[in-house]
């Protein structure tokens, strides 16, 4: 796996679990549904992403996304 299908994977499954605590326990969950929208929406205009850099770091083989960063 490299990294761009990783965060894309992981921000994925973020969203999903923060879906399913909004609506099992409380609908401030959805705060954090917004934060990875904006996240992944700010990281395609600019190529920067906190957890692709972490990642680059800890050895996983960069894909084209955040590859040449």
């Amino acid at each position: 796996m490299n990294i761009d299908r990783f965060v894309l994977a992981f921000a994925g499954s973020v969203v999903l679990l923060s879906v399913a605590l909004a609506h099992f326990v409380s609908p401030w969950w959805l705060l954090l549904t917004l934060f990875v929208g904006a996240n992944l929406l700010q990281s395609a205009f600019t190529g920067f992403c906190p957890l692709a850099m972490i990642l680059r770091k800890v050895g996983l083989k960069p894909g084209c996304a955040f590859g040449d960063r």
